[in-house]
């Protein structure tokens, strides 16, 4: 099959033909029909590292082949959805339903003594995130894929595996924002356009993006924003104040840079929420005084994928899209060959790019 095999820091994307392993024990074989480009994968490929060679691409969508003999949970013809959301489905964690923050995730891969699931020229192949889905097929967990409706478009599912979980879940599940609440979106690419439409879901009351890009700003606006703040040429703290009189009841920074991250901060009013999901920078983080926090029953908290469970998340995310409940269209701003991935990133760095998704696999 073909693939797009990453061999090492800053050598790119190049689609070689690489051997996939049948299905064993819990695994699904899955044919790839759409995977969208994260920045995550793009790290990994550039800065990041770690096992090269490798197929990265975590945001999944396609159609069950095959299936390892102790799968239950889905059947060939299903049309699934994956997340690098790995985990057990057996420890505390799991069984509590915080599968997010499972304590045995690696109970979803092969143990060393297996031969390995991706092979190039006889060689093993990393397999990114444990899903691999730049390739026109990947070999996954059972407990990595959800299921969702036949009439689901391939596109816009890939990208509830990971943006729309992150984003909206960060809302939805993290923050568990309520009916009228002020909510602030730090960061409008696409991930953040996830968190206004979890506000929506929710019935927020007031829903701010902040951005110093107009483009993404008006975007923001059709995904359901009531208040837009260029904070390159606006003081973001003082309009968030001004909107909401008292300071904003949630604010979720995608950014993850220093002080923007501070801004955040001074935007809660009492009893507010600060919730980090970007890390823009290697010194990404906020000071926070003790009192200032003890005297507005204020927090901090750190979001992994939205604090979601997969396999309640995502269909619940493809359900609300296909009653018209969710904008997932306006995220797909491109769709691209397997060989393009390169491209495509590059596309990414233009703010009127919200996501590109590899849709050919030919």
């Amino acid at each position: 099959m073909k693939a797009s095999v990453t061999k090492g820091l800053g050598q790119g994307f190049t689609v070689e033909e690489v051997e996939l392993a049948a299905p064993a024990g819990h695994e699904v074989r899955v044919e790839v029909r759409a995977s969208g480009l994260c920045h995550s994968d793009l790290s990994v490929a550039t800065f990041i590292g770690g096992e090269f060679p490798v197929v990265l691409g975590h945001e999944v969508a396609g159609v069950v082949t095959g299936t390892g003999p102790e799968v239950t949970q889905v059947k060939v013809g299903d049309h699934v959805v994956g997340s690098l959301i790995q985990h057990c489905g057996a420890c505390v964690n799991c069984l509590g339903g915080r599968t997010h923050i499972c304590l045995r995730p690696e109970a979803t891969l092969r143990s060393p003594g297996q031969p390995p699931r991706i092979t190039w020229n006889g060689a093993p192949v990393a397999q990114g995130m444990a899903l691999g889905g730049f390739a026109q097929e990947a070999l996954v967990h059972e407990n990595q894929l959800a299921v969702v409706p036949d009439e689901m478009p391939w596109a816009q599912a890939a990208l509830i595996g990971c943006g729309v979980l992150t984003g909206a879940g960060a809302v939805l599940n993290s923050a568990d924002v309520r009916q009228g609440e002020s909510v602030v979106v730090i960061g409008a690419g696409g991930v953040g356009l996830n968190a206004v439409s979890g506000a929506r879901l929710a019935g927020a009351g007031t829903i701010i993006v902040t951005d110093i890009e107009d483009a993404k700003l008006e975007r923001a606006r059709a995904f359901g924003a009531t208040h837009v703040v260029n904070s390159r040429t606006t003081d973001p703290v003082e309009a968030v104040h001004d909107i909401t009189g008292t300071g904003a009841d949630h604010v979720f920074d995608f950014v993850g840079v220093r002080p923007v991250t501070a801004q955040g901060m001074r935007m809660l009013g009492k009893g507010g929420g600060l919730y980090l999901i970007g890390v823009g920078s290697n010194d990404a983080g906020v000071d926070v005084s003790s009192l200032v926090a003890l005297s507005g029953s204020q927090k901090v908290q750190g979001v992994y994928m939205g604090s979601s469970n997969l396999k309640r998340d995502i269909p619940f995310y493809a359900a609300m899209y296909l009653q018209g409940r969710m904008n997932l269209d306006d995220l797909v701003s491109r769709e691209i060959r397997l060989d393009g991935i390169d491209a495509g990133y590059e596309a990414l760095k233009d703010g009127s790019t919200a996501r590109v998704v590899i849709t050919d696999f030919s």
